[in-house]
């Protein structure tokens, strides 16, 4: 499902038009990433926990030349599924 078919399928399920899901959605999403952004967890209960890791510097090996080469650390966003979310899936 891409981004149009979730639009389309929120404004049938909450008898909206298209424009007001559309709006609804790019306020959640902007709203999640701005807690993301500054270190906060989204919890959606029933749905899952949006998080970021953090992870650290490590050495690493380029495949090509052999040589030994810094990754540096970097976050990264984690989502955890919730029960509800999890036992629809199975």
């Amino acid at each position: 499902m891409n981004k149009t078919e979730l639009v389309s399928a929120i404004a049938a399920d909450a008898k909206m038009t298209k424009v007001q899901a559309q709006a609804a959605l790019e306020a959640t999403l902007k709203n999640v990433a701005a807690a993301l952004e500054k270190g906060d967890k989204v919890a959606l209960i029933g749905f899952g926990t949006f998080s970021i890791n953090e992870k650290a510097a490590r050495t690493g090996l380029n495949p090509a030349t052999k040589q030994k080469i810094t990754i540096p650390a970097k976050k990264v966003v984690k989502f955890k599924a919730g029960e509800a979310l999890a036992n629809k899936v199975k």
